[in-house]
């Protein structure tokens, strides 16, 4: 397996490298809609994670630290994606890896995400790294 350098996206250009790789798992993004939103998200915490292969990038890992009553302080996966042409090759895997690292050193006592209920291909890579599926999602759309 093919180890990935992974930094956190700090530089306009770095998110612009990441940019096409987040457009594949969130296709309604423009670049301008992702520089509004991600100015906003920075501001509640979001940082965004590049995982790189020879300067290359290939993968993205957005995630956040908040604290509730029933996980108390974790780390929150928002995004996550590998570019299509690169996937089934361990790159998710070692992002997650990363995380579930750097969510520890943050203080975190779990490592929570949501996937779409069409997405079996995608809840088998999570419980396959020992996720658990533990709940629904709901959301009431307000416009």
């Amino acid at each position: 397996m093919i180890t990935v350098n992974i930094r956190q996206a700090e530089t306009a250009e770095e998110r612009q490298e990441a940019f096409p790789i987040l457009q594949e798992l969130r296709s309604h993004l423009t670049e301008d809609s992702f520089d509004d939103l991600y100015a906003e998200m920075v501001e509640e915490g979001y940082r965004l994670f590049v995982g790189y292969e020879e300067g290359d990038p290939i993968a993205v890992v957005g995630v956040t630290i908040s604290t509730n009553f029933y996980l108390r302080r974790h780390a929150y996966v928002y995004d996550l994606v590998t570019t299509e042409s690169r996937r089934s090759e361990g790159f998710g895997e070692q992002l997650l890896s990363f995380v579930h690292d750097w969510a520890q050193q943050q203080g975190c006592a779990a490592v929570e995400l949501e996937s779409g209920l069409w997405r079996d291909d995608a809840h088998r890579f999570y419980e396959n790294l020992g996720y658990e599926k533990y709940c629904y999602s709901f959301k009431y759309d307000l416009d």
